[in-house]
């Protein structure tokens, strides 16, 4: 079949037009790459400094990666006081099992073992019920100084005891049940952890 010459200008236009698309994408995506990387960082920043203990360094850039039989691979933030000691990690922790789909969790432990705060950081839960495991502070704030020993990991309606919301039980439940794995975990490799201690001497001693 003959190619006229007003299809071989088609087929060039289309393929200019291509070029073109592809070369200012490359140009949008390098521009808002850095600010991107940027926002994510400081939503990271914020969101320790809410769920670690007071500390001395920067969790950011002092990290701890383990891989347990269970979970697999975790990176842990860990909070450090002025000497060097560990006094606490956060890690992500997931629940799979929420209304919408999985709910990603950032969990602060202290070196005891305690929760000492978490985070809801992403999920797809209802609005205005599901939700609520992000806007009802007074039940996030639960989890403050839970440990495995002091807490049955359960929500009311299952015997446990945290609340549930009315006409969404499936999302606090989820999230309970994650933080509790998230605090097994933690005890698995406690010693581990504990033993990241960098322990400066005082001033003066040898």
């Amino acid at each position: 079949m003959k190619v006229t010459r007003e299809q071989w200008h088609m087929v060039f236009a289309l393929f200019l037009v291509a070029t073109i698309c592809t070369v200012l994408l490359g140009m949008i995506d390098e521009v808002t790459e850095k600010p991107i990387a940027k926002a994510e960082q400081d939503a990271l920043y914020t969101a320790l400094a809410e769920v670690l203990p007071v500390h001395r360094n920067d969790p950011i850039h002092d990290t701890l990666r383990i891989t347990d039989a269970q979970t697999g691979p975790v990176t842990l933030y860990l909070a450090r006081n002025a000497a060097g000691k560990v006094t606490g990690a956060a890690f992500e922790v997931v629940a799979p099992d929420g209304y919408a789909g999985n709910i990603f969790i950032l969990m602060g432990v202290d070196r005891d073992g305690s929760v000492h705060a978490i985070r809801v950081t992403s999920h797809h839960e209802t609005p205005g019920l599901g939700d609520n495991i992000v806007k009802n502070h007074k039940w996030v704030n639960s989890f403050s100084g839970r440990n495995l020993q002091n807490t049955h990991w359960a929500v009311k309606k299952d015997g446990g005891d945290f609340d549930q919301f009315t006409g969404a039980t499936i999302s606090p439940r989820a999230v309970v049940k994650a933080v509790k794995r998230g605090l097994e975990f933690y005890q698995r490799h406690r010693d581990q952890i504990t033993a990241a201690d960098k322990v400066t001497a005082a001033p003066g001693g040898a």
